[in-house]
Parts: structure tokens; C-alpha cells; sequence
């Protein structure tokens, strides 16, 4: 059966590195007999350019009858005057809102070339390999009102939640946490905030349904603190939106490179949005030097999540590493001694390993 990708270039680096994750979705079709279609669509500032909306109805139309969903980048100092409605970055958070994609998947896992660019001791962040699970749907993002008043003179911002979307987001949580190694650090501002404290309540009445998997609470504060003191204490962290949002982004340099880091957004029947955790870098923007890895391993999570292909996300994965092992990187990475290529090269060395993988897989199929 052939699945329906949806890819979303949008902008700066987005449309060199979609175009990677595209060469190595090709290989694995041709590699290991799967189908795949795409349909390019527009999104972010390039799409404000073109259609005067950061997100226009094709594309959430296309996205909704969409199997997964591929996106680049959005944003960039050319929009950054632009009235919020008009803002790139509307059209991330309305097509995960649009296609209902409540959950956002960060892992976090060093590569061991590349961990003594991290801004913490080798020895504090050689052990970190935690997920990230964040509510997208919810929240002060999403909050109404929100709207300046009395003539611009006061702020209101809204955090709301519902019940149910504090249950769904924890169950998805505790899931993880059981295909991992059984522990769940909930975060959330409880001494504070009303939200936090209902937060807590779902978490504690929910862990009776999953009685293998270890859980604590932490206030945020104490979460951020924690992951620049002891990363390797985690396992799963689960929290709101905009705690999410800080504490994927602090997580995100623990490793060394946001160049190598990938994320899924998804919802209950495996349809998801796959994005890297860079932005789009309009200062390189068009110049075939982007790292594409945090795409290419992006993919591998589509693979995972929403195909059910387990096998051929991690041979992805394993190219990814490979490559770097060999000493490959792009100029935003710092490999010691090792050889610098650019987007396109980069891309045929991972595509060169999937292929020689499946090679080898056929001769032992062939000899067994």
C-alpha cells in the first residue's frame, strides 16, 4: 500500500533538508519494497509570500488526508515585523492544531563523536538518552483571550486545559515510558499555578493503570536545573505546552548540535508531523551546506510512529551514526579529524550505508 507524504519545505534551510529526507525515503522504497507518494505543499513565510497566510486551507486540506507529514522550517527576519496573524510561525502551531497533533516526541541522545561539543563535561552528558513528551494543543498558546486591553496599556494571556487533554498527553507519556526503561518525571508548576495542580492529580490517578513505570513529580524550576546538573536521571518527561517548549529547547544542546536533533508531533491514530529541531538558518539558506541529519532522523521517527516500519527507522538511524563514526559532518558539526561535506554529500553517505545494509541483510537471507 502506497502512504501519502505530505512535505512542507518551508523556509530557509527547510527547502534543502526536505529534499534529503525525500533521497532517503527513495532509497528505503527502492531498498525494502515500500511505496511512497509526496505532495509538496507550502507553509510558514514562504507561503505568506505566495498566498498572504502563513498556513492556506490546500495545505491543511492536503495535510489532513495526508498518512504523515514532513516539514522543513518556518521563520526568518524577512517576517519578523509582520503582524502575528501573518507571523511563519502560525502556520506550525495551526497545523498541529488543524490536524489535532497533541503530542510532541523530543528525544534526546548524544552521538559519541560529537559529545565533546556539548557545553557541559563529556562525563555529565555521556549517559543522557531521555524523550521529551510535550502537550501542543493546549495551554497559554492556545488560550482565549488573549489580547492586549485598555488601550494597549494591559496584557491578558489565557492557560487553559480540559481534563481530557491532560489525561490523553499522560497516557501517551506512561506509554513511552513503558518502551523505554519505566521511568516518568512529570513537570509542572504546582505551588503556583491552578492548571499544575489538576496536572498533578491526572498524573497521580493515572499511574495506577501503569504500575511498572516508575514516577516522580518535579517543579519546573527544579526540571531545568536538573537537566544541566544530572540529564542521565531521566527517562520520559512529560509536561504543558509551554513548559514543553523551554525545557525540549534547554534539553536540545545537551548533546552538542540542534543540527542533530529530531521531533515528532503526533496524534492517537499514528498520523504525524515530522520536523528537526533547528530552525530555518537564513544565514546559510541556499548555499548545499545545511546539516540534514535532524531531517534524515526525523524521517526514521515517521518511519517508527506512523508506519510501523520499526526495522527501517533504526537502519536510518544506524546510517546517521555510521557516517559520523567514519568522521563525516557538516560545518556545524565538530568532528575531530574528520572529513566536511556539504547537504548533498552528507545525504549520499547516509543513503550509501542504508543501501550497503540491505545488501548484506540479502547475502546472510541468501546463505541462511
Amino acid at each position: 500500500m502506497t502512504k501519502n507524504i505530505v512535505l512542507l519545505p518551508g523556509d530557509g534551510i527547510g527547502q534543502e533538508v526536505i529534499q534529503a529526507a525525500k533521497a532517503v525515503l527513495d532509497t528505503v522504497s527502492e531498498e525494502y519494497g515500500h511505496s511512497f507518494s509526496y505532495q509538496t505543499e507550502s507553509i510558514g513565510g514562504s507561503a505568506v509570500d505566495e498566498h498572504g497566510t502563513p498556513l492556506p486551507d490546500q495545505t491543511v486540506e492536503a495535510c489532513k488526508k495526508a498518512d504523515a507529514v514532513l516539514l522543513g522550517a518556518v521563520g526568518g527576519p524577512k517576517w519578523d515585523t509582520y503582524p502575528s496573524h501573518l507571523r511563519p510561525e502560525k502556520g506550525l502551531l495551526g497545523i498541529r492544531k488543524a490536524l489535532g497533533l497533541f503530542a510532541n516526541l523530543r528525544p534526546v541522545k548524544g552521538f559519541e563523536k560529537l559529545l565533546h561539543a556539548s557545553p557541559l563535561k563529556e562525563e555529565v552528558v555521556k549517559d543522557s538518552d531521555l524523550l521529551i513528551v510535550r502537550e501542543l494543543t493546549g495551554g497559554l498558546y492556545f488560550g482565549t483571550p488573549s489580547e492586549r486591553q485598555n488601550n494597549g496599556q494591559s496584557v491578558v494571556d489565557t492557560l487553559s486545559y480540559t481534563r481530557h487533554e491532560i489525561e490523553r498527553i499522560v497516557d501517551k507519556a506512561f506509554e513511552s515510558a513503558q518502551l523505554r526503561r519505566n521511568r516518568l518525571t512529570s513537570v509542572d508548576k504546582a505551588n503556583v499555578l491552578e492548571s499544575s495542580k489538576l496536572w498533578r492529580e491526572v498524573v497521580e490517578e493515572k499511574k495506577a493503570q501503569y504500575p511498572d513505570v516508575e514516577v516522580e513529580h518535579l517543579l519546573v524550576d527544579a526540571a531545568a536545573m536538573k537537566l544541566i546538573t544530572n540529564p542521565s536521571q531521566f527517562d520520559v518527561i512529560v509536561t504543558e505546552n509551554m513548559f514543553g517548549d523551554i525545557l525540549s529547547d534547554e534539553a536540545s544542546v545537551l548533546t552538542g548540535s540542534l543540527g542533530m536533533l529530531p521531533s515528532a508531533s503526533v496524534r492517537e491514530d499514528g498520523v504525524g508531523l515530522y520536523e528537526p529541531v533547528h530552525g530555518s538558518a537564513p544565514d546559510i539558506a541556499g548555499q548545499g551546506i545545511a546539516n540534514p541529519l535532524a531531517m534524515i532522523l526525523s524521517t526514521a521517527l515517521m518511519l517508527r510512529h506512523s508506519f510501523g516500519l520499526d526495522h527501517e527507522a533504526q537502519i536510518i538511524e544506524n546510517a546517521v551514526k555510521e557516517a559520523l563514526d567514519r568522521g563525516y559532518h557538516t560545518a556545524d558539526l565538530q568532528v575531530h579529524g574528520g572529513q566536511k561535506l556539504r547537504t548533498k554529500e552528507m545525504t549520499e553517505k547516509v543513503v550509501e550505508y542504508i543501501k550497503s545494509e540491505s545488501t548484506s541483510n540479502c547475502i546472510m537471507s541468501c546463505y541462511a
